[in-house]
């Protein structure tokens, strides 16, 4: 019995001896290894740098495993949205380990060396204040000047630089709708990143466009005919003056003025118009054709008109009022 506790006693300390000596002394180096090398390693630096409007946890981390299939998932996890371009976030260490958790990810099986806290940039591409204004010019010399060698830019403000994500940039120069293209002129320009709008800028640009007016040599009474002796040509600056400014003499010769104009008077097309060439009490020839057949008859005029103009005429024999175009000083052709 005596040689059997003897037994029993040092089996009992024997394994005492084996539960508590890696308190004291540590797990062997050999188990160690080992229970290291069936880890997950991610790896972050404090600062990382990335493109596109996710932080995916395989851009910013380096991921270390045996699991292939535990690396991808890894790889694909989504951190949180990307900060503007060129502008940084700032992650605690808990929000990588919330989303790890979240993806179903056991943090037993990883072995994570990241910072408390990690400042995320996002990439991005600058373009000037000169690059735009680059844009607005080349447009603006294509689309508006042209060919006239009497046009010019004489500046381009732009607010700001822009900054956009990287990708592939696209652009669209757009000018102002319904209004001459003379002067101070807004141009938006829109950004494009991988074929989808992302900003808009706005520039404004200042024009000039020399050109030949029409201009009163001497003053023109009221309802007075012009002639070519009334008349002569001066290259002003277009971006200066208002709409509708003739610079065809052709445009105004055979024309009356509606009211007195002064000398050196720039002609619009406002100041000028056609005189008549029926008034109330004339007697013209009323025609009417149609299909091949033609009616003559002989009417009054009752309102003055021009040609082109629509007039009421009265004819002689049935004493009917009729409308008919004006086609010269005794001609009325009216349909039916």
């Amino acid at each position: 019995m005596k040689i059997l506790n003897y037994k029993f006693q040092a089996s009992s300390h024997l394994f005492a001896i084996i539960i508590f000596l890696p308190l004291f002394f540590g797990v062997p180096e050999f188990i160690r290894e080992i229970d290291a090398a069936d880890l997950t390693r991610i790896s972050i630096l404090p600062n990382v740098q990335i493109d596109g409007d996710d932080i995916l946890l395989g851009k910013i981390a380096g991921i270390e495993g045996h699991d292939p299939l535990l690396t991808q998932k890894l790889s694909s996890i989504v951190v949180g949205r990307a900060p503007l371009p060129g502008e940084s976030r700032t992650l605690a260490i808990k929000t990588f380990k919330s989303r790890l958790k979240q993806n179903g990810i056991n943090l037993s099986r990883l072995a994570l060396h990241i910072p408390a806290k990690v400042v995320v940039t996002r990439n991005y591409i600058e373009i000037s204040r000169e690059k735009i204004k680059t844009l607005v010019s080349n447009y603006i010399l294509k689309n508006i000047i042209k060919d006239n060698a009497d046009g010019s830019i004489k500046d381009i403000e732009v607010a700001d630089s822009l900054q956009l994500p990287k990708g592939r940039i696209t652009f669209k120069v757009i000018p102002p709708r319904n209004r001459d293209l003379l002067g101070k002129i807004p141009f938006s320009v829109h950004f494009d990143v991988n074929g989808k709008f992302y900003k808009r800028v706005w520039a404004t640009a200042t024009l000039e466009m020399l050109a030949k007016v029409v201009i009163t040599k001497k003053p023109v009474g009221r309802h007075k005919p012009i002639t070519e002796d009334d008349i002569e040509l001066l290259k002003m600056d277009l971006a200066k003056l208002p709409s509708g400014v003739i610079t065809d003499p052709e445009a105004v010769l055979g024309k009356r003025t509606k009211r007195a104009i002064g000398a050196k008077t720039v002609l619009r097309t406002d100041l000028v118009e056609l005189p008549p060439l029926v008034k109330r009490g004339d007697v013209v020839v009323i025609i009417a054709e149609s299909s091949g057949l033609k009616i003559t008859a002989l009417g009054e005029v009752k309102k003055k008109g021009r040609l082109g103009e629509s007039i009421p005429v009265m004819n002689y024999d049935s004493k009917k009022i009729l409308y008919g175009q004006v086609l010269d000083s005794s001609t009325v052709k009216v349909e039916f």
